[in-house]
């Protein structure tokens, strides 16, 4: 099976969790981060697992436009879907069911969250301003879960 994780990252967190997903799920796994490398070439790829950030209830741009632009070929795949935010259960199930395309959605064998952080000394002063008024964050905090990177992971073996 080859692998490709797609994602794009403000800060790093999404990177940070497509790298703990590409260690566990081992074996031909690549890595393409759409903000440094623009689109891959998917056609030698059998699964695909697309990963994006969550700003200010919006999904980052760049994984908004690779889905747009490739949700035929997309179909045509086995695909897994995950986001990082913030928030947990209920808010974060509502973001992943909302913030991908229904087709993409409905075809995902594996759609989860993963968590999110808020590393104070990455951010902009925009960002820094939005944590500490909405979220009430204070400083640096993180809530990625390995436990579900792990399952994710286990999931797309077994459709392997």
């Amino acid at each position: 099976m080859r692998t490709l994780i797609v994602y794009s990252t403000k800060y790093g967190t999404t990177e940070k969790c497509a790298r703990i997903l590409s260690e566990k799920l081992g074996g031909n796994t690549t890595l393409h981060n759409l903000k440094v490398s623009g689109t891959p070439d998917t056609n030698e790829f059998d699964t695909i697992i697309i990963g994006g950030s969550i700003y200010v209830g919006q999904m980052i741009k760049e994984v908004t436009d690779f889905c747009s632009n490739n949700t035929e070929t997309l179909k045509n795949k086995k695909l897994g879907l995950f986001i990082c935010c913030m928030r947990d259960k209920e808010l974060a199930e509502q973001q992943l069911s909302t913030l991908y395309p229904k087709e993409l959605l409905d075809k995902a064998m594996v759609k989860d969250y993963f968590g999110g952080e808020f590393i104070f000394s990455k951010m902009s002063f925009v960002d820094k301003l939005i944590a500490k008024v909405v979220a009430k964050a204070k400083e640096d905090v993180s809530t990625i879960s390995e436990e579900k990177i792990s399952s994710f992971a286990n999931k797309i073996k077994a459709f392997a």
